[in-house]
């Protein structure tokens, strides 16, 4: 009797499913895409309506060859893969591949549980086209700028730099956050605390800080001026002008999209985006729990949308009820609104079904995994409580000319921050103040003025950027952490202390490409292509119509470019080194690592290496220098300007004269 053949992207999540569906089915992996775009040219028939040409993945052919075996010998073909516009594409691409004679279905799921498993057995539709047409025109308008651009770069600056639609604004974002830091010049400003009590009541003090100078908000500039205010106020009186309470409810969150994963991510566990995903795709697909097999632990983890299912709810309410009781069970479930372009056809991140605590299933996962599962876990376990009550108080106090402000906040109920505290840059904290009453006069018993600087705005990390990507409309849930790995790969990007900075590589060739393709690295621009390929998906838009706007335009800027972008490759700056082979002066250029030492009898003498970074080597009776290098696998080091007669490495450059010390990009720097 024929099986039925069931195809998904991975082993693991194979084996998830087999041990679902049982003897009756053959559970395959595609490992992944199958069919792509070839690497050595376009490969899109730009004049024909830009028709892509798709070529086996080389190295996929043992395993087309697999399924297209195992698939002779199944009478129904259930495509499995992933429920987003790349798993889509996967799925198609795989249709076309085994055969139009086979009864071949298309099934999504969004938990690898039996429940959702079977229920798309039992109910299998089509492949939408929709989504393959947006995945295709994605594919399509990367392939258009990647491989027109990056040639381009080759000839005017160095050999092997690449660009990208989405990946080069994303740098943009953080050389434009660079030069705003570099141009900023800090202000100075003061304020001025009053340590005040209760008179005649002991552990009363509390702090009031300065809030208005003759009705107007107080702006303090300098010494001078606070001085002034001080001296004013200390015989004065300082009498409780106003005294408001109020309750306050704090609202939990919603469950996780893949966005706030990543930040909550790098807040709490300080994952970097590509490791959150990594580990996520682990739960997901399904991890061995001692004797139950392999199971899904969490729901899919590329989504945007905020919607869970029924069931779900009704298992964290009686988990939540049970738990902990029922006054921390809202009257009716919690319900959270997706922004506008949410696929409402997701779910959120929550655990799969059944719920599984954290730490009945710790044994069975690595460090990692079951911080990511308890994340996921305390996040969605809250998003279904009632708030946390607050008692707020707001005391006006009254000095000469002068108001000070004291803020009191005590925690009241828990609620759902018994379960989950946000991440320290929103939690809510608690300031106890003592019983104030209107008309009372309180003891002074200091007044500080404290000096402050305006501070530049800080450097993107892997949780700011991503949110940054998200709220102006870059890339989509799939894309955040992959746009990260890209630009620190390419070297146009590195981490310093955990924050990124560009590369003086990243700085020239966005400079060039903001010059030349103002529209490419355009935010908003960026913004509504993804807004159109969302529009594809959803049937509103053509594909064709939306590459033909995009590429008219495109093709006139880069023409324009051909001619008039600077060519720094072909700059040289002279220096006082002299070539270790030939004796000839060396000069600065450029290349696709960024500036180097080349020989100036190039071609003749092919001599070059690193600039020195002014670090002596750490090894003693050296002499020499240290120079960042990079290794095959694109991790950063800096090593000694004498190797091979000296292997000194390391992972970070010495500190110089207090400054702090600077460690290479790397995936797990």
């Amino acid at each position: 009797m024929a099986k039925s053949l069931v195809i998904v992207e991975s082993p693991a999540k194979a084996s998830t499913i087999n041990k679902i569906l049982g003897k009756k089915f053959i559970v395959s992996s595609s490992m992944g895409h199958i069919m792509d775009l070839p690497k050595s040219k376009m490969g899109i028939e730009i004049e024909k309506d830009f028709i892509p040409e798709y070529i086996m993945i080389p190295g996929k052919k043992k395993i087309v060859d697999a399924l297209k075996k195992v698939a002779a010998d199944s009478d129904t073909i259930f495509l499995a893969t992933d429920p987003d516009r790349e798993g889509e594409a996967i799925s198609w691409h795989l249709a076309n591949l085994l055969g139009k004679k086979k009864k071949i279905y298309r099934i999504a799921f969004h938990e690898i549980t039996r429940t959702a498993i079977e229920a798309a057995i039992n109910k299998p539709g089509n492949i939408d086209m929709n989504m393959v047409d947006a995945q295709q025109a994605r594919r399509v308008l990367d392939r258009l700028v990647g491989y027109s651009i990056s040639p381009l770069l080759w000839r005017k600056v160095g050999r092997g730099l690449s660009a990208g639609r989405v990946q080069s604004v994303a740098v943009r974002l953080i050389v434009d956050r660079e030069n705003e830091i570099r141009i900023f010049v800090p202000e100075e400003y003061w304020d001025i605390e009053a340590e005040l009590k209760k008179k005649d009541v002991e552990n009363s003090k509390f702090i009031a800080k300065l809030d208005k100078i003759d009705d107007k908000k107080a702006d303090l500039k300098n010494n001078d001026e606070s001085a002034k205010i001080v001296n004013e106020l200390e015989k004065e009186k300082f009498i409780v002008k106003s005294v408001e309470k109020k309750e306050k409810r704090k609202y939990a969150q919603p469950p996780f999209i893949t966005s706030k994963l990543q930040q909550e991510a790098f807040y709490k566990l300080r994952f970097q985006a590509i490791k959150t995903m990594k580990v996520a795709q682990q739960l997901y697909e399904g991890l061995s729990i001692g004797s139950e097999g392999n199971v899904g632990l969490i729901t899919y983890m590329r989504t945007d949308a905020v919607r869970v299912s029924k069931e779900s709810q009704d298992f964290a309410r009686k988990y939540i009820l049970e738990k902990y009781g029922p006054e921390f069970v809202p009257s009716m479930p919690n319900v959270y609104k997706s922004k506008k372009s949410a696929q409402e056809a997701h779910e959120a991140i929550r655990p799969a079904l059944p719920l599984r605590e954290p730490d009945s299933i710790k044994e069975f996962l690595t460090v990692d995994q079951h911080k990511l599962y308890t994340l996921i876990w305390n996040r969605f376990i809250s998003s279904q409580m009632t708030p946390a009550v607050f008692n707020v108080v707001s005391v006006g106090i009254k000095a000469a000319r002068c108001i000070f402000k004291a803020n009191g906040s005590q925690k009241v109920f828990q609620g759902f921050s018994i379960v989950y505290e946000e991440n320290e840059e929103v939690k809510e904290e608690e300031r106890l103040l003592p019983s104030l009453e209107a008309g009372e006069i309180l003891d002074l018993l200091k007044l500080d003025p404290n000096q402050h600087f305006t501070k530049p705005p800080p450097r993107y990390s892997d949780a700011s950027l991503v949110k940054a990507l998200e709220e102006d409309g870059i890339g989509r849930p799939s894309t955040y952490a992959p746009i990260i790995q890209t630009i620190i790969a390419r070297n146009y990007v590195k981490r310093k202390e955990g924050y990124f900075c560009p590369s003086e590589l990243g700085m020239v060739v966005t400079d060039l490409l903001v010059k030349s393709f103002p529209k490419i690295l355009d935010m908003e621009f960026t913004a509504k292509m993804e807004e159109e390929l969302d529009e594809i998906e959803e049937g509103r838009q053509k594909s064709v119509e939306v590459l033909k706007r995009f590429y008219a335009p495109f093709e006139k800027e880069l023409e324009h470019a051909k001619v008039n972008m600077r060519k720094v490759k072909g700059e040289a700056v002279k220096t006082s080194e002299i070539c270790e082979k030939c004796g000839k002066p060396m000069v600065i250029k450029w290349g696709r690592l960024g500036r180097f030492l080349s020989c100036s009898d190039f071609p003749n003498c092919r001599f070059a290496k690193a600039i020195p970074t002014g670090v002596k080597c750490p090894e003693p009776d050296c002499g020499g220098m240290l120079v960042e290098r990079r290794s095959k696998g694109g991790r950063h080091f800096y090593g000694c300007s004498k190797y091979p007669n000296c292997h000194h490495i390391s992972r970070r450059l010495p500190s110089q004269d207090g400054e702090d010390s600077i460690e290479p990009e790397g995936e797990d720097a």
